[in-house]
């Protein structure tokens, strides 16, 4: 029965395997191919030519209706007219500032002093104030203005000539603070009959040129003037 039974289900699948249709599975290549009568397969991309998302948009409705040189002209002037306005912003802010830390009035007034030479007797030295600082005023005889001309100016600390720290020779003007640290010396005092710093010891000579002691330099000369023979002007 077996061989009956296998030979029956073979011969049911040859017979339905014949009756069914044949589907021909082709492509567009192998119609080209059979079209064409070759072996080689050809292939035609779709997304060749132009494409409507690779397309720039026209902006030519948005754009002035006046030449380019108009807006540039325009722009230059807004430009310029910021430029200036923050310019005079900057100036009355900086000019403001300057302002308040401008001296005030009662220091303007001691920025220049005037002095009585008249009152002043030959030998002898007379002290102001100006500035905040003491100004020492001597005026010398006919002896000190010698004794001053006769030193060694090369042998000096700070070497300096009598002449060029005087405009005249009987009056001696210079500030009264040691070179040193700011004290204030005595006058017509010292080894070199000058001024004398107690606080530590520097000697100053009839010019005010340090001569003993560890101050460096001589004492200063202020700016001074003398507009008349017996007025005297600093600062």
């Amino acid at each position: 029965m077996a061989p009956l039974t296998t030979l029956a289900r073979a011969a049911v699948r040859s017979s339905a395997a014949a009756s069914l249709p044949v589907r021909a599975l082709s492509t567009s290549a192998a119609c080209s191919v059979a079209a064409s009568g070759t072996t080689s397969p050809s292939y035609s991309s779709p997304f060749k030519g132009a494409q409507k998302s690779t397309q720039v948009p026209d902006f030519s409705h948005y754009m002035a209706k006046s030449s380019g040189s108009t807006n540039q002209l325009f722009g230059y002037f807004m430009v310029g007219t910021l430029g200036a306005i923050s310019a005079a912003g900057a100036k009355s802010t900086i000019q403001e500032f300057l302002k308040n830390m401008a001296a005030s009035a009662d220091v303007l007034a001691m920025a220049k002093v005037e002095v009585d030479l008249a009152a002043i007797p030959e030998g002898k030295n007379v002290i102001i104030k100006w500035r905040g600082k003491p100004v020492f005023i001597r005026h010398r005889t006919q002896g000190e203005i010698e004794e001053a001309n006769k030193v060694n100016v090369s042998a000096l600390r700070d070497p300096q000539a009598d002449e060029d720290r005087v405009k005249k020779p009987e009056w001696l003007v210079m500030l009264g603070v040691c070179t040193h640290l700011g004290c204030v010396p005595i006058g017509e005092a010292g080894d070199f009959g000058g001024w004398f710093c107690p606080c530590h010891g520097s000697h100053y000579d009839i010019s005010g040129r340090i001569r003993k002691g560890p101050a460096p330099l001589n004492l200063e000369i202020p700016v001074y003037d003398f507009p008349e023979d017996d007025k005297l002007v600093i600062g």
